[in-house]
C-alpha cells in the first residue's frame, strides 16, 4: 500500500483531533515551521493541508496570527 501524502495525514490528524475532542473551537494549531518539523516535511504539504483544512470549514487562517480550529466545524 503506498504511503498516505503529508498534506493528506495532517489533514486526517487534525481532523481527527478536532472530532475526539483534543483540539477545541479556537485552539491556535501549530506553526506551518512546527508542523514541518513534527511531519518532517517542507512548508509546501503543510500550506496546503492548512489551506484544504480552511476550505472544508475545519479550520480558520489568519494571516500573521496562524490557523485556528474553526467555531462550528462540521460534524
Amino acid at each position: 500500500m503506498p504511503r498516505q501524502p503529508v498534506y493528506e495525514q495532517v489533514i486526517d490528524d487534525v481532523i481527527r483531533s478536532i472530532q475526539s475532542g483534543t483540539l477545541q473551537p479556537g485552539d491556535k494549531l501549530p506553526s506551518i515551521a512546527e508542523l514541518g518539523e513534527q511531519y518532517r516535511a517542507s512548508a509546501t504539504p503543510i500550506r496546503l493541508a492548512l489551506r484544504i483544512l480552511d476550505e472544508r470549514g475545519w479550520i480558520e487562517v489568519h494571516q500573521g496570527k496562524g490557523s485556528f480550529v474553526a467555531a462550528e466545524p462540521p460534524a
